[in-house]
């Protein structure tokens, strides 16, 4: 039996933020795949409130929320510090951590909701990327140049929204309208490191087209 196990989706954001600090800190962990539509017993015991991943499951004691999991980790396994040192750093990395997660719902209305509500999370969204686009200006990463916490938060932004745009066919992000934001995206996906603990864009792109396949065939 594992000492920590983690319970999520291989194509979930969520799950891969949990996923890229337990491979940080060197952690030896069980993936265990959820079923979304058949909830494990596991799953609804570790996680009664919101009874959705990622759950860590430590020592026999479950910890929810990714980014809640992130920092439990940085603090309970040792290896290279994921927050930063300095309090004025850790305090702006955790302020964009809380922007995205601000943010996650109006990115799922763009893509998996229709009419109004996906127009209002197209709006959210466009006001979403120019505010990353100033803030990432003259910034190689969010907090300085290295890569950390507030960039594991922002792993959705910078490698599923583009496979998300393909297989739906809404388009939100351009090189003309956020040349920034794109800068920091491209050296986001090229670094080597999370080449290693990400999903590749073919494999999400697959995924989300049969996701969209399955809905748009599904009864109305």
């Amino acid at each position: 039996m594992a000492e920590v196990k983690l319970l999520g989706l291989w194509y979930s954001p969520f799950s891969h933020r949990v996923e890229w600090a337990l491979k940080i800190k060197g952690v030896n962990y069980e993936f265990i795949e959820e079923d979304l539509q058949n909830k494990s017993t596991l799953l609804l015991e570790s996680n009664p409130v919101h009874k959705k991943v990622p759950v860590l499951i430590h020592n026999g004691k479950s910890i929810c929320e990714s980014m809640v999991i992130v920092e439990y980790i940085d603090e309970t396994f040792e290896g290279p510090p994921i927050l930063p040192k300095d309090p004025y750093d850790r305090a702006i990395a955790r302020f964009w951590a809380m922007f995205f997660e601000e943010k996650a719902p109006a990115i799922e209305k763009v893509f998996f909701d229709k009419g109004e509500e996906q127009d209002k999370g197209k709006e959210e969204v466009c006001e979403m990327l120019k505010v990353l686009d100033n803030e990432l200006k003259d910034k190689k990463f969010f907090v300085g140049d290295k890569f950390g916490f507030a960039d594991i938060a922002a792993n959705a932004a910078a490698l599923w929204v583009g496979p998300l745009e393909e297989a739906s066919g809404v388009v939100l992000v351009t090189r003309e309208k956020f040349p920034n934001f794109c800068r920091w995206r491209d050296e986001y996906i090229k670094c080597s490191e999370n080449k290693e603990y990400l999903p590749t864009r073919d494999e999400l792109l697959a995924k989300f087209k049969v996701i969209f396949q399955a809905v748009a065939s599904a009864p109305k």
